[in-house]
């Protein structure tokens, strides 16, 4: 049974075979389908495009049916989790599908033949949201019960928004220090957050239950998205909690406008130069913190593969020879970009892993913190200037604040 699945890297023929761009498909099974009828939707699709994501409710068939018809095929990588193994589909450039799998380990035997619980579920561990100890939208969402105990599908869900309100907790000094003696947060002067690309918005109710309900501090916080169905949904479960200060809006950045007084920007798994653009708002309207986990950093990668291959003296043509390096390559040098354009901008930047690559590939967050002076802003520039000319790419952040 499948338990999780991610295609990506589209053939030539997939939009004709899909009636739709689609760049890239995940697929989970949202609830334990043991006990429910064979047809019961108890699995989610997320479809992207290069600019919109679409859900769709599927049952364990269709689940299963459209990852066998489209792993390899339609899409040249796939990752498939099922309860006891992994499975890695890969298609070269000549059609030939690789499958590699490995077993998952999820519980040990003892001497008499009898099963120990899963190993994640024995060590107990500090959080900031405990296990045990339900938070109203966790267990609307499907992360807890309504005893406070951890769905176990869910668990890496609850380890990750954990993880993320670590980071959150630790930059609350950092936001007060910056805030000043003489402007505190208070009820006239809150601690305002907006979260670009809020999706389905987790972590966006997990900053705001951390700061207004477990730490007392008065705050404003916004969730905005382009996906109106996805922003009503929140907003509906924002009053169903109770959070009064928590709401959400549909629209993109660029309808946001220019916005004083905000102390937190994040941006997390924002599409592509979506990201971009949440960074260019934060820079210019002189956000003193910023959390950023991009994703899908597709725009020079699509530039390498059209480009003629790299010339043979190139330090990175070895690399950028075989597309899933150049994948990594290209994402790689876009997290460098955009630390290397936020350093200049008087950010202190960090490149931190967000949460454990066993869980999600796309586990590198920049922290940035603003200080009062731009840091080794020369050098960065050779850099930078360095790092693009070797490729032969651009980047959209780069050109929007030359801009």
């Amino acid at each position: 049974m499948i338990v999780q699945a991610t295609l990506s890297r589209p053939a030539k023929n997939s939009e004709e075979r899909l009636e739709k761009p689609y760049i890239k498909v995940r697929i989970w099974k949202k609830v334990d389908s043991a006990l429910l009828s064979p047809g019961a939707k108890t699995y989610e699709g997320e479809f992207f495009t290069q600019t919109q994501a679409f859900r769709k409710q599927l049952s364990q068939k269709e689940a299963e049916d459209f990852v066998n018809e489209h792993a390899g095929k339609t899409f040249r990588n796939a990752l498939i989790r099922r309860e006891d193994e992994e499975e890695t589909i890969l298609t070269n450039r000549h059609g030939k599908i690789t499958s590699i799998k490995k077993p998952i380990k999820t519980s040990e035997e003892n001497t008499s033949g009898e099963k120990k619980s899963p190993i994640p579920h024995n060590r107990k561990k500090n959080y900031l949201f405990e296990e045990g100890c339900p938070v109203p939208f966790l267990v609307e969402l499907g992360v807890m019960t309504k005893e406070g105990k951890v769905v176990a599908q869910k668990y890496d869900k609850f380890r990750q928004i954990n993880r993320f309100a670590e980071y959150i907790n630790d930059l609350i000094p950092q936001m007060e220090k910056l805030r000043g003696k003489e402007n505190p947060f208070s009820e006239h002067s809150p601690l305002t957050l907006v979260d670009f690309g809020s999706g389905k918005s987790y972590l966006t109710f997990a900053a705001y239950h951390l700061l207004h309900e477990v730490k007392k501090i008065p705050c404003k916080v916004t969730g905005l998205d382009l996906k109106k169905e996805v922003i009503e949904n929140c907003q509906k479960l924002s009053d169903k909690c109770g959070y009064t200060d928590l709401n959400f809006s549909v629209g993109d950045i660029a309808d946001y406008g220019n916005q004083k007084g905000i102390d937190l920007v994040i941006t997390l798994h924002a599409c592509d130069t979506a990201t971009d653009y949440a960074l260019d708002f934060a820079i210019k309207n002189n956000v003193p913190v910023i959390l950023s986990v991009p994703c899908c950093q597709h725009e020079i990668n699509l530039q390498l593969e059209k480009l003629p291959a790299l010339e043979k003296e190139n330090p990175l043509a070895s690399i950028a020879r075989y597309p899933l390096l150049r994948e990594r390559l290209a994402a790689l040098a876009t997290d460098a970009v955009r630390a290397e354009l936020l350093e200049q901008k008087g950010y202190c930047v960090q490149a931190l892993e967000f949460i454990d690559m066993t869980h999600t590939p796309k586990n590198i967050m920049l922290r940035a913190v603003k200080t009062q002076t731009s840091k080794n802003t020369e050098d960065g520039k050779v850099r930078l200037n360095s790092l693009l000319q070797s490729l032969g790419v651009s980047q959209t952040l780069y050109k929007l604040l030359e801009d």
